[in-house]
């Protein structure tokens, strides 16, 4: 089964669209979300991370494709190009997807295995195991399940209320150029910003 969820930094969920067969395309199931009449809104003058399934779309920024990107790959290696330091920064950011579902999946079995339940109501159930979740996160904060993960790296736990800030339905998720451009201009400042890029060898003239 195909799930599409959306957290915040402080492992809290703010989307989840669950039922879509497990071979649907990235794209097509967020179209469905973008879509649908009381669906996924992405916040006005904000984007989203995602994997590379995506695609550059308004609101939404993929890692580059061809370059390194998870963490495990880096090993004391540095990035040596604005595009490999935008991806290290992306898989960085993006792992709390990981930790959110690896919560997920300690704190419900049913998630974790093969389920007799019919497609329809698992998708139901996975919708209320996330808002569980997020009842449970607001009310304890972290609790057992939550720290054995405190090994990934933290992350700020800024608040975000998806209600304070105007939304737009942005239902193409084709490549958008402008949005291809703004990624490159990111890359390339947050490369200017990082103190331990390499320096490039000058050859003094003769």
């Amino acid at each position: 089964m195909n799930v599409l969820a959306v957290c915040t930094p402080n492992l809290e969920f703010i989307y989840c669209l669950s039922g879509w067969e497990g071979s649907a395309h990235d794209s097509r199931v967020l179209r469905d979300a973008l879509t649908r009449p009381n669906g996924f809104r992405v916040a006005e003058g904000c984007y989203y991370l995602c994997d590379g399934g995506y695609g550059n779309s308004t609101g939404f920024l993929p890692p580059y494709r061809g370059q390194k990107y998870h963490l495990k790959e880096w090993g004391p290696r540095r990035p040596s190009i604005a595009e490999e330091y935008y991806n290290m920064k992306h898989a960085s950011a993006r792992n709390v997807v990981e930790r959110i579902f690896g919560i997920l999946k300690m704190r419900w079995a049913i998630l974790r295995d093969s389920s007799w339940f019919s497609p329809s109501d698992m998708a139901r159930i996975v919708v209320a195991c996330t808002i569980i979740h997020n009842f449970i996160k607001k009310e304890r904060g972290a609790d057992r399940f939550e720290r054995e993960y405190q090994d990934v790296e933290q992350v700020d736990e800024e608040q975000y209320d998806p209600d304070e800030v105007e939304t737009i339905a942005a239902d193409d998720v084709h490549s958008c150029p402008a949005w291809t451009r703004f990624r490159d201009d990111l890359a390339k400042e947050m490369w200017e910003k990082w103190p331990y890029k390499p320096v490039v060898p000058t050859v003094p003239s003769v």
